[in-house]
């Protein structure tokens, strides 16, 4: 190896790894594979040249390539997830703690379609809906619920919540409150990225600049707060899900990050006090090696980016750390139990890849929503591939590829190139407002779907390898009663508050959102006095407008 790589390493050594192994100690004293042989912290390269230190580095080291830690999963396995969350907040809450006793190590939530978009689950457009896709939450009383016997000093929650994510956000640190947890001391995310709405997802609610103040207020206010909590999750999820590239899926989403960093800047916000509290959230596919390159081509844009065009100095800024769900869109009603299958693929990309903490989804999911069987085997998938494939015991083991790199190095190349595109149209929101990410995605989505139908590209069970089956049978389905249920408690719940303070609150709010104040302290008063989220959201309605989206031909 060469003196000046030796001397890199030395460094790394010295100045990062040895601090966070005096801290943290890895999970065991020595790894080793299957039959015996003991397993490195990570491998190099036989003669690293200068090019090496400069693309791939050191684990926990800009440029983060090989990871954000200097451990990975030696130190500690990532956060095992599974998105819940369906009918009443009780039905909710029962399936929570059934995850946590069979081993999940965090909570994920998913809520309905009127909570989604910010109406109570009486509103006249929630008809058939409420408790479908996810949980239903009206007021505090549901995330008392919803909660109910769970310490949130003690789990870490992330909430797929965008459009209403600073009313979500608020009930929590309240039901945490009332459990006797201090703001400071909570961990989780809230998803909160509006620009991915306006061009992959649909739940949106507000046009972008108000989208963009409340997102800006919650910045604010969780790093006073709530210092522990990842105050947006920038979602390429969804934009994949939608049918873009791999290539596009980083550029866009690294190109809504740097419209959340340019607009809290603008607010006033210093970079270095928000930006370690950023996270990511992406796909995971079935191309598992081009799944790998694109995570490790995403860590090494987003620290360029911050590094030499936000001046940030702090490396928590600099770090990409994300969350992976695997696709539901490569999901097949057909042989659903190939399913199984294509999440384990697809977990081994999000691990081989770096992630900081995963979701797996059922085998059902094509077909309804999954099943406490479905969901065992999801997590125990996790679990396999954490404690008996080996890919844990070493750090970025498939560094050093020469497809890998080359990969890594094209989607980092093609990223950038969308992003150059879009900082020339003038940011994120203007290229959104120009349809360029939407046109993108639509064109990609239509020929990968032209590739199935032309037989290019093979689905088993779909388009090859095709059988005779019955109908499926033992789906999860929410009753129809819940939503009646859910009307009738809501009632209940209104009639039971102290109205007065309802509206005097909400009054407030309204005040709040006419001046430049930070919002969240008024949306914490009215939450706390179990004023509805559809109410807190009928005011910012009400002052900010509602966004109109622009036909993307």
């Amino acid at each position: 190896m060469s003196n000046l790589f030796n001397e890199a390493k030395k460094d790394w050594e010295d100045k990062i790894l040895s601090k966070v192994l005096g801290r943290f100690p890895e999970r065991r004293e020595e790894f080793v594979t299957g039959s015996g042989n003991s397993v490195e912290r990570v491998y190099f390269p036989s003669n690293p040249d200068e090019n090496y230190t400069n693309q791939s580095g050191f684990p926990g080291e800009f440029p983060y390539t090989r990871g954000v830690q200097p451990t990975m999963y030696r130190g500690r396995l990532w956060t095992m997830r599974q998105y819940a969350g369906f009918g009443s907040a009780v039905e909710s809450n029962k399936r929570y703690k059934f995850l946590l006793d069979a081993g999940q190590t965090g909570l994920s939530v998913a809520f309905d379609l009127p909570t989604q978009i910010g109406y109570d689950s009486d509103h006249a457009l929630c008809a058939g809906e409420v408790g479908k896709v996810g949980v239903a939450i009206d007021s505090l009383a549901d995330m008392e619920l919803l909660f109910k016997d769970i310490p949130l000093g003690k789990v870490s929650t992330s909430m797929t919540i965008n459009a209403p994510a600073s009313v979500l956000l608020a009930m929590y640190i309240v039901v945490a409150e009332k459990q006797g947890v201090s703001s400071d001391q909570l961990r989780g995310t809230i998803q909160n990225d509006i620009l991915k709405e306006y061009m992959a997802r649909g739940t949106y609610i507000f046009p972008p600049r108000q989208s963009m103040r409340l997102i800006t207020d919650i910045f604010g206010f969780c790093k006073e707060s709530v210092p522990k909590w990842n105050t947006i999750s920038i979602s390429g999820y969804h934009i994949r899900e939608a049918g873009s590239t791999a290539a596009q899926e980083v550029g866009f989403t690294i190109a809504d990050g740097i419209a959340y960093v340019e607009a809290a800047t603008k607010a006033g916000l210093n970079v270095d006090d928000f930006a370690p509290r950023l996270s990511f959230f992406f796909n995971a596919h079935n191309d598992l090696l081009e799944e790998v390159a694109k995570y490790r081509a995403a860590r090494r844009v987003w620290a360029r980016i911050m590094k030499e065009r936000f001046g940030a100095t702090n490396p928590k800024s600099l770090m990409l750390r994300f969350h992976t769900q695997t696709g539901g869109s490569t999901l097949t009603a057909q042989q659903p139990d190939n399913n199984i299958v294509r999440v384990a693929i697809q977990t081994l990309a999000a691990v081989l890849g770096g992630t900081q903490s995963l979701h797996t989804n059922s085998r059902d999911e094509a077909l309804a929503l999954p099943t406490q069987k479905a969901v065992t085997i999801a997590l125990r998938t996790q679990q396999i591939v954490a404690h008996e494939s080996g890919v844990a015991n070493t750090i970025d083991p498939l560094a050093g590829s020469y497809f890998v790199e080359n990969l890594t190095d094209k989607i980092e190349e093609d990223a950038m190139n969308y992003i150059t595109n879009i900082d020339s149209m003038g940011g994120m929101v203007k290229a959104i407002e120009e349809g360029y990410p939407q046109r993108k995605i639509q064109d990609a989505a239509y020929d990968y779907q032209r590739t199935i139908e032309s037989g290019d590209r093979v689905v088993v069970g779909v388009n090859k390898f095709t059988q005779e089956e019955p109908p499926p049978t033992g789906l999860l389905r929410v009753d129809p009663a819940v939503e009646a249920a859910q009307r009738k408690k809501l009632s209940t719940d209104k009639a039971s508050r102290d109205n007065n303070k309802v509206k005097t609150t909400l009054a407030a709010l309204k005040l709040a959102a006419d001046s430049e104040d930070n919002l969240m302290p008024a949306i914490m008063d009215c939450v706390r006095c179990y004023g509805t989220l559809g109410e807190i959201c009928g005011v910012l309605r009400e002052q900010f407008g509602e966004y109109q989206p622009k036909t993307v031909v």
